[in-house]
């Protein structure tokens, strides 16, 4: 049987407010779903890497990783870059398969998101 974990991987920042957002997803995800092992990662420029968060999931007993790309749309990154490195990030790991999702994209609750923004900018 396999045990899988979730992958939240984003672009990564120099500044630290916005790599600290990405456990907080992660945990929130985590509180919300019956994934029992919700990792991130970042892409470039922080720590965790792709491989560290890889690693995470398989240390925690891990046979299958699905990897979410925490991007809003299908550009380079999501499309070719995250692949690549979830795929040599694998690659240490005979026993353990991944999947990669879509990034965000258009979804109606990004409409309302933006919406419920809006309103709290108005006061």
């Amino acid at each position: 049987m396999k045990k899988q974990a979730l992958l939240l991987i984003d672009h990564g920042s120099t500044r630290d407010d916005a790599n600290d957002l990405l456990p907080k997803v992660a945990r929130m995800v985590r509180d919300m779903s019956d994934f029992e092992i919700v990792c991130y990662a970042h892409m470039e420029l922080a720590e965790p890497t792709i491989q560290q968060g890889f690693d995470t999931c398989v240390a925690a007993g891990a046979t299958e990783v699905i990897v979410h790309p925490y991007f809003l749309s299908p550009g380079r990154h999501s499309v070719s870059d995250i692949p690549r490195m979830v795929a040599e990030a694998a690659a240490k790991y005979a026993g353990v398969s991944y999947r990669l999702t879509e990034p965000l994209g258009l979804d109606p609750k990004m409409g309302e998101l933006i919406l419920k923004r809006v309103r709290e900018s108005l006061g």
